[in-house]
């Protein structure tokens, strides 16, 4: 009897286990769910309760690490990487995004260390390789750096940032001669690398090649347009080349970029002083001033413009403050006499003048700025020299700065590069209030606020298009309000059904959502909410499967559009249910039906600023130009700034 006791707790315990093996195992997947929809702090809580539950499984501390990478936390990921590696030492990718979340923190000796286990286990990881280059770099160990280069174009010789990197070397070495080669090299494999651009114009700018310089600049602006230090370098290029308004148009350039950006306000005041703006030049240095109070040269600079534009007392006061700093700067000292004859205070002016003759200076002083001659706009000065004599000079940065580039396949949205137009998505049954920011009122529809009078849900029931990501206490209260529906009887199972369906949808757990939905459908199949929830859950579990090829995503597409139109026989006057069907007649290509499926939800409600993109993106694909352009007006005038962007490409 004990026996037979004994070995049936112990399959009990068996089956427990597995139970419980088997949840974590879905909440990793939920996670992996999120951070496919780059919903990165709902992942942190599936990746937390997985931990929590089997501390000794790696994959939850690796893929937080991965989730918290994307949130810029690299202290975080760099502790959640070090646990999942003492849990399993056996994973390259763990030490490479380690190694990463070091050099976010500037510790690339220990970057090095993750690097060098990494490639032993993956010797042909060419980007582990770079990277590693990269850190040596950092450290000035040249000598390794190079040794590392020759390995990576012996086995990859059309490498085109090994070449940048070795003529970075170079550089830092003193030897522009051999850098300038090597990134000519890295520019012929690869005419788009930026790096590259922005090395080759600093040898340029740095052996006063201006007009290869400016072209160099040019292509670098090209490729990456929000720069600001790519327009202050070519404002410096095409000054030298007597190119003053493209000079400005630079300097204009970036500080619509960068308002706060020094160098362009400093040097845009001195070349407003050239072509007579003294005003708005005067502008400039009062918001160089405004930031930097004791920045004497900018005080200087504005005195002399105050003068000639008759603001005299600002300007003695300006004059008064250098050389309170600087007693002996006998210019100053001029000025301001000038100023003090001219408002009738003789005696000042006098006080000033002999100061001035006391110390037997024989020079001529005048308050006119002479015209900048070919020589003098050769000189610049630095950024930090304060010389009052260089006052009318260009400034440059200290030292020229060129940042390295990483490679990195964790990121969730790589910046600055050119992507194809992608239509909105679809609207979905969520459970948090929703407004989109294009219309005064949240997304209305009256099926929606039908459920919601009748049923009492404990989260209200909206309609949401691409809602933004949960924060940690949302994703908290509704994983807790999940629990409790669960564990709560109810008389109105299919209430319960459907409010369960919408919460594990809110958290992604698509799986258990269409679970709930089949088991509702089964007992009422005349619910239009039902058809158009699970349709929409079957398409967003099929999105995470990024193997499935495109054949398989196409015949995917199918059911859900089947549920949808489904939907539509029951609630014919959904514009939203129109607009669902639209964008999966999108994805097959139909752009046709899928234009008639968009007027259909406008027809119904003509607010729906993502009908009007995505019908917008179907005339283009029909060649229909002016109707694309007229429904991205109008998309743009409902507060979808996107439009504008695509009504350019479509004029360009």
């Amino acid at each position: 009897m004990l026996r037979r006791f004994t070995l049936t707790l112990l399959l009990c315990l068996g089956t427990l286990a597995g139970s419980a093996q088997y949840n974590v195992q879905h909440v990793i997947l939920n996670g992996r769910s999120a951070m496919y929809y780059k919903d990165y702090i709902l992942a942190i809580q599936y990746f937390t309760r997985a931990a929590e539950a089997k501390p000794y499984l790696y994959e939850p501390w690796y893929y937080r690490a991965i989730a918290k990478f994307n949130l810029d936390d690299y202290a975080g990921t760099a502790d959640d990487c070090s646990r999942a590696i003492e849990l399993c030492p056996y994973v390259s990718k763990m030490y490479e995004l380690r190694a990463l979340a070091y050099i976010r923190q500037h510790l690339f000796d220990k970057a090095i260390a993750d690097y060098d286990v990494a490639l032993r286990m993956e010797p042909g990881e060419q980007n582990m390789w770079f990277n590693r280059t990269l850190c040596r770099v950092e450290l000035k160990d040249y000598a390794q750096a190079s040794l590392d280069l020759d390995t990576i174009i012996a086995r990859w010789n059309t490498f085109a940032p090994a070449y940048a990197i070795r003529a970075e070397i170079a550089m830092q070495q003193g030897d522009t001669t051999a850098g300038a080669e090597q990134l000519d090299r890295s520019l012929q494999l690869d005419p788009y690398n930026l790096q590259a651009w922005k090395i080759r114009a600093a040898i340029s700018l740095s052996r006063a090649q201006w007009k290869e310089a400016d072209e160099q600049l040019s292509q670098a602006i090209h490729l990456q347009p929000t720069n600001v230090g790519n327009y202050v370098n070519r404002a410096l290029a095409r000054l030298n080349l007597n190119n003053l308004r493209g000079a400005m148009d630079d300097y204009d350039r970036t500080i619509d970029l960068d308002s706060t950006n020094f160098l362009a306000h400093f040097n845009r005041g001195l070349l407003r002083v050239q072509v007579g703006d003294y005003n708005r030049a005067v502008d400039d240095f009062d918001f160089i001033i405004s930031r930097e109070p004791e920045n004497y040269i900018a005080i200087y600079n504005r005195a002399t413009l105050l003068q000639r534009i008759g603001n005299l007392r600002r300007a003695i006061d300006d004059y008064s403050r250098v050389i309170r700093a600087f007693p002996n700067f006998w210019v100053g000292l001029h000025n301001r006499a000038e100023c003090y004859r001219a408002l009738g205070m003789t005696q000042l002016a006098a006080a000033d003048e002999a100061r001035i003759l006391h110390a037997q200076l024989n020079k001529h002083f005048s308050g006119v700025q002479p015209r900048w001659t070919a020589a003098q706009r050769r000189q610049t000065r630095k950024k930090n020299e304060i010389d009052l004599s260089k006052y009318d000079q260009i400034v440059v940065e200290d030292e020229p700065v060129v940042e390295l580039e990483y490679a990195n396949t964790y990121r969730g949205r790589v910046q600055d590069r050119p992507t194809d137009a992608q239509p909105m998505p679809l609207y979905t049954l969520i459970t948090r209030p929703y407004s989109n920011n294009l219309t005064a009122s949240a997304a209305f529809e009256p099926i929606v606020e039908n459920y919601n009078q009748a049923h009492h849900p404990r989260r209200t029931l909206c309609v949401g298009c691409n809602a933004p990501p949960l924060d940690a206490n949302a994703a908290n209260l509704l994983l807790t309000l999940l629990d409790s529906l669960n564990n709560t009887p109810s008389t109105d199972t299919q209430a319960m059904r459907m409010q369960r369906a919408i919460l594990h949808a809110d958290v992604q757990d698509y799986t258990s959502a269409l679970t709930d939905l089949d088991a509702f459908l089964q007992t009422d199949s005349t619910s239009a909410l039902a058809w158009w929830h699970h349709a929409t859950c079957l398409l967003q579990r099929d999105k995470t499967n990024a193997q499935t090829s495109t054949q398989q995503q196409q015949l995917q597409l199918l059911q859900p559009l089947s549920e949808l139109r489904r939907a539509l026989t029951l609630a014919p006057d959904s514009p939203f249910l129109h607009y669902n069907i639209g964008c999966l007649l999108m994805q097959q290509g139909k752009y046709e039906e899928a234009t008639t499926s968009f007027t259909q939800a406008l027809q119904h409600n003509d607010i729906i600023a993502e009908a009007y993109y995505n019908r917008a993106l179907c005339h283009k694909q029909l060649a229909n130009t002016t109707a694309a352009r007229n429904d991205l007006s109008r998309a743009g005038q409902l507060g979808l700034h996107q439009a504008y962007s695509m009504m350019k490409t479509i004029k360009e």
